[in-house]
């Protein structure tokens, strides 16, 4: 086969290969620890970021937004996050995939939390994401 033509599943093989999961790991744990500086600086200032909960979409445009006007508001000061409970990292295409579970405790009880995300980076920066989220799920 001539490769100089952009064979396809080469070009998808190569993106795959060459992509780092480092970035999602990276927010994820910064999450479970509420380490919101940390995850400021995985951010790129112009992020594009929209997240989904059970109850309302939530969208932001720099990496302050999505701290104090989304993560401190899915996370409030009384969420303590217990435990990072698993983390999964993939590659798909030119994006990265990373899903995570926590384990929560507020007034009100005990928690699982499971987020999926999808991100894509710019200048070694989360420059694009979408979060789907579970919600807070009682654990008996």
């Amino acid at each position: 086969m001539d490769r100089s033509t952009g064979d396809p599943a080469l070009i998808a093989a190569v993106i795959v290969s060459a992509m780092t999961t480092t970035h999602g790991k990276a927010f994820a744990n910064a999450l479970a620890k509420k380490d919101f500086a940390a995850i400021s600086d995985l951010l790129h200032p112009e992020i594009d970021f929209r997240g989904l909960t059970p109850s309302r979409n939530w969208e932001a445009g720099n990496p302050d937004d999505v701290i104090q006007g989304i993560l401190r508001q899915w996370f409030e000061d009384s969420d303590q996050i217990e435990e990072l409970l698993s983390v999964e990292t993939d590659a798909f295409a030119d994006r990265e995939r990373v899903g995570y579970r926590f384990r929560v405790r507020n007034p009100e009880g005990l928690f699982a939390v499971e987020q999926q995300a999808y991100l894509e980076e710019r200048d070694g920066k989360i420059a694009w994401i979408r979060v789907l989220c579970s919600g807070f799920r009682p654990i008996d």
